[in-house]
């Protein structure tokens, strides 16, 4: 007990007892003992709060640390490989599509409309006379110099010429040997009827497109031997009809063979070997809008980024379409180039491109038939898991929403947009397949020239069914109907023109016939007097016998050769 606190104690013993004031020692000792003791426990408690602090702390920026981690992980998996794009896995910022108004009215074009009468009339707007008259013009020209014994065609000769070919394509004889066609047993009195098969032979190892002798001035140009012809009919086919709103852009291999600086091997085509063509179909009709033939590389180089040059050229004048194309063209710059022009892009696209970002690309721990989506503010991307460990990857801008089918295999409405677009240029191919007048050719120009008949038929036929929808409506063969007609109607100018009879009885009544059936439309003049062999002499006719001069119907006319008459 300190001294003070003794004195204390002696003060108070004067006023209370020595009971009482033991007592009030007693207790201010306990209040002195507990109050050190909440003294200590109070620094003991704020210790520990000390810790619990620092604990809590150290917790926090472990968590903070691992949600940062989390989030740049995160981030990676949805930023593109060259780190330039970042996608987002929802669209809540993706802009709406609104499709522009296409600059064109889709179909027909009045052009076209006023100048198509019958089959023939539509086939002549793209197998126009310019493009025949030039034929003509070369290939006389090359047949004085290199053939002997030549005879210059017409015009209608071409015609019947191109019209024996599409006539050997309705009666699927391309892979026939001409000598067969002109055969007195398995042969058609068409062919026989039209011109003999020397004529025939001697057309087809003729028929040039261009001066060969001017060639080396233009010798730049790949394509200089066809450049002037598919000039001409390239344009007519833009002139012509107006693509609807989807088109599909995708390639076009004509088969062949021989010797040629630009000749392609795609392997997925039937042909394999061949000439290709860059081409923009309509998707509805499958009609061939434009057409760009590839010549190879121009050094070299290949080329960087063909694909979108392609596209780009080939869509070039478009607006408000949306286009279909396949992984060879599908980028994301091309993507935002149509987008600049008003032009929606549909279509598959590479795992190697550096735009896609890695979540879309992984395959491992993704349920079959699931569909992860990753958008822009203009650019949708869908990863489609048909089975397990494959992935199909699109690019889309024309959707903007997670749209998946709730039927069969759930596929999400991009691939189905696809695959009902995708087909244009396929269908062309198959449709020109059917009825092609392409024969094995030695020289690449007349595989052009082939070519060039077989889409024109198509697409003449696309112009005349949008001007006759029921025209043979009844019958399930209106296209090989229509090309019959038309091969048909090539032919007749030149059998009416033909002086001589061929030996062939059936090719013979042809002739006659057909000449008959045109003399009866000749309109009636003065100078026409009635047959002298005739019993009710009702017929007026022109024509007189060559010895005694007596007038003479078709029925009693004769016709003998120059030698039997000497």
């Amino acid at each position: 007990m300190s001294s003070r606190a003794g004195v204390v104690i002696f003060r108070m013993a004067r006023y209370y007892s020595t009971d009482e004031v033991l007592e009030m020692v007693l207790d201010s000792e306990c209040q002195d003992n507990s109050s050190s003791s909440s003294e200590d426990s109070g620094e003991e408690t704020d210790n520990s709060v000390e810790l619990e602090q620092l604990e809590s702390s150290s917790h926090e920026e472990t968590s903070d640390a691992e949600s940062e981690g989390e989030m740049e992980e995160a981030a990676s998996e949805w930023t593109a490989k060259n780190g330039k794009i970042v996608w987002s896995p929802t669209h809540m910022e993706t802009l709406r599509y609104f499709p522009a108004a296409t600059n064109v009215t889709p179909g027909l074009t009045h052009y076209a409309a006023a100048r198509i009468r019958d089959p023939a009339s539509s086939f002549a707007l793209l197998f126009t006379d310019e493009i025949v008259q030039h034929t003509v013009a070369m290939t006389n020209l090359h047949g004085r110099r290199a053939v002997a014994g030549w005879r210059d065609m017409d015009c209608d000769e071409l015609r019947a010429y191109v019209g024996l070919l599409i006539l050997a394509g309705v009666y699927r004889s391309r892979h026939e040997s001409s000598r067969s066609l002109w055969g007195d047993k398995c042969g058609r009195d068409i062919f026989r009827a039209t011109m003999s098969h020397k004529r025939f032979h001697q057309i087809g190892g003729a028929l040039r497109f261009d001066d060969k002798l001017s060639r080396p001035q233009r010798r730049q140009d790949k394509l200089a031997a066809f450049r002037k012809v598919w000039d001409l009919w390239t344009h007519r086919l833009e002139l012509l009809f107006n693509p609807g709103r989807h088109i599909c852009v995708d390639e076009q291999l004509v088969p062949f063979r021989g010797r040629c600086k630009f000749k392609q091997y795609i392997p997925t085509k039937p042909a394999r070997y061949g000439l290709k063509i860059w081409a923009v179909c309509d998707v509805e009709t499958s009609y061939a809008w434009r057409l760009q033939v590839y010549t190879d590389k121009a050094g070299d180089r290949a080329e960087v980024n063909q694909g979108m040059r392609v596209a780009l050229e080939l869509t070039e004048g478009l607006q408000g379409n949306v286009v279909t194309c396949d992984n060879f063209f599908t980028s994301f710059a091309l993507a935002e180039e149509l987008l600049k022009r008003k032009v929606a892009l549909v279509g598959t696209i590479r795992k190697n491109k550096p735009e896609l970002p890695p979540r879309l690309l992984q395959t491992r721990g993704k349920a079959v038939l699931s569909s992860p989506f990753a958008f822009t503010l203009t650019h949708t991307l869908v990863s489609y898991v048909p089975r397990r460990g494959k992935n199909v990857l699109l690019m889309s801008t024309k959707h903007r929403t997670p749209d998946v089918s709730g039927e069969g295999k759930r596929k999400p409405v991009i691939i189905q947009d696809y695959n009902r677009c995708k087909g244009g240029v396929d269908n062309l191919d198959k449709v020109v397949g059917t009825y092609s007048c392409r024969r094995k050719p030695n020289r690449w120009p007349v595989a052009l020239f082939h070519n060039l008949l077989d889409v024109s038929l198509y697409n003449s036929y696309v112009l005349w069914t949008a001007i006759d929808p029921s025209w043979k409506q009844q019958k399930n063969y209106k296209r090989r109907l229509y090309v019959e007609e038309v091969g048909e109607a090539l032919v007749n100018p030149h059998i009416l023109k033909r002086g001589r009879l061929p030996r062939s009885s059936g090719a013979a009544d042809i002739v006659t016939s057909g000449q008959s059936a045109a003399a009866a439309l000749i309109p009636s003049s003065k100078g026409r007097r009635q047959c002298d062999f005739c019993d009710e002499k009702r017929r007026r006719v022109i024509g007189t016998c060559c010895k005694c001069g007596k007038s003479t119907c078709k029925d009693h006319i004769v016709f003998i050769c120059k030698d039997c008459i000497n």
